[in-house]
Formats: C-alpha cells, sequence, structure tokens
C-alpha cells in the first residue's frame, strides 16, 4: 500500500488497518509507560512542561535535585523565578518554561484548591498547558483518558503509517480518536515512543526489527 492508495481508505479500513499496528505495538512493548520521574502530581505537570523540546533524559537529571526543593504546588507558586529559571537552564527555553511553571500553580492555588483539575477543558487554561500535556497529566495523575497526547514521535508515526495526514497536534489527535479504540488511547503515545526511540538508535534498530515488523501496513514505515 502507498500513500496514495492510504489517502483513499474509509475510516472504517483505517480503524481496521490502526488496530493491527496497535496489536503490534502492544506485543512488542507491552509495558510502555512515562519516562519522567515525578514524586507527584504537580511534580508531573511540572515535568511534562519541563519536556517540551528537551530529552526525558535531561528533564530527569534535573528534576531529581529541583523536586528536592519544589514539592508543593505552594514551593512552586513562591518561586523566584530568576532562580527558578537558572535552576532548569540546561533544559532550554528556560525563561518561558519557568514563568509557565510558575504562573501555572498559581492558578491551581488561586483557581482550583490547590489541586490540578481533572478535566482536559480545566487544565487548558492552565499557563503552559496544551491539550498534549494535559492528556499526559490527566492520563497517569488520575487515570482520566480524554484524548491522545499528541508529541513529536506521535506526530511523525501517525504520518508515515498513513493513520493522519494532518501536521497540527489537534487535527492529528482527531484523526487518531476516530482510527484507534478508545481503551487503547492513553498507552498508545507510549508505545509509539518506545518504537520511534528504538529507530532512531542504531545499536537498537535490529532488536527493533525482530520484535515489531510495520512495513506490510505502513506506506512509509522505517522498517
Amino acid at each position: 500500500m502507498n500513500f496514495e492508495e492510504a489517502k483513499k481508505e474509509t475510516y472504517e479500513t483505517r480503524r481496521k488497518r490502526a488496530a493491527k499496528i496497535m496489536r503490534r505495538l502492544k506485543r512488542a512493548y507491552p509495558k510502555a509507560e512515562i519516562a519522567l520521574n515525578y514524586g507527584n502530581n504537580i511534580q508531573l505537570l511540572a515535568a511534562v512542561i519541563l519536556s517540551a523540546q528537551c530529552t526525558d533524559k535531561k528533564v530527569n537529571e534535573v528534576t531529581e535535585k529541583l523536586f528536592k526543593k519544589y514539592k508543593t504546588v505552594g514551593d512552586f507558586a513562591d518561586a523566584d523565578i530568576k532562580v527558578f529559571s537558572q535552576e532548569i537552564r540546561s533544559t532550554g527555553f528556560y525563561n518561558s518554561k519557568a514563568k509557565n511553571i510558575i504562573s501555572a500553580c498559581k492558578m491551581i492555588r488561586k483557581d482550583f484548591g490547590g489541586k490540578l483539575p481533572k478535566t482536559i477543558k480545566e487544565m487548558i487554561k492552565i499557563p503552559g498547558v496544551a491539550r498534549k500535556t494535559a492528556n499526559v497529566v490527566l492520563g497517569n495523575a488520575y487515570g482520566v483518558v480524554e484524548g491522545i497526547a499528541v508529541d513529536t514521535h506521535v506526530r511523525q508515526f501517525a504520518n508515515y503509517c498513513a493513520l493522519s495526514f494532518e501536521h497540527d497536534p489537534v487535527k492529528i489527535e482527531q484523526d487518531l480518536m476516530k482510527t484507534i479504540s478508545k481503551k487503547e488511547w492513553f498507552n498508545t503515545t507510549y508505545r509509539i515512543i518506545d518504537f520511534n526511540r528504538e529507530m532512531r538508535s542504531r545499536a537498537s534498530r535490529e532488536a527493533a526489527k525482530s520484535k515489531i515488523v510495520l512495513q506490510d501496513i505502513c506506506p512509509a514505515s522505517p522498517i
């Protein structure tokens, strides 16, 4: 199958193909989960914001020390932004990330009684929180799944497996929600991330090939 053929698929056909892809990913990565380290929900939110345009490995290196100092909503909300921005400097875009995390915690303390809200609608009101961040946080904090977290890994996967021909994360998420069973929404993101990471690593590529093959159902699959 090529992309032109894939574009002509009905949603029913695409759903069947997506189900086959998900089954293969599930067999290959049965224990896929978030790679960020955190001790509570507010630290989870901070870690996810820090992970934008940064590797999870680097974020975990930074938060290992950071989260010993900042443990509560109040700790983050009352942080000195100049000090805090330097503490997270190595994650990149540190000024905007510091502003967003501190502002987010101020809002959570003021408008949500110091606790993370439990809906996408409420979460995306928080500074620095778009749908991707909201999906990751809600799923891991509360087991609330209202959508699919679309990061760079998921966007690329959706495109080369012809599950979406869009480039905007929100539109890609809408396509994926139509084609992937809701019971798979939460784990899909982490399985795709694990798959993409293995395929980007030369040392892991052969191992990935032996675990999962997608070239027969993904027009531009890397294997």
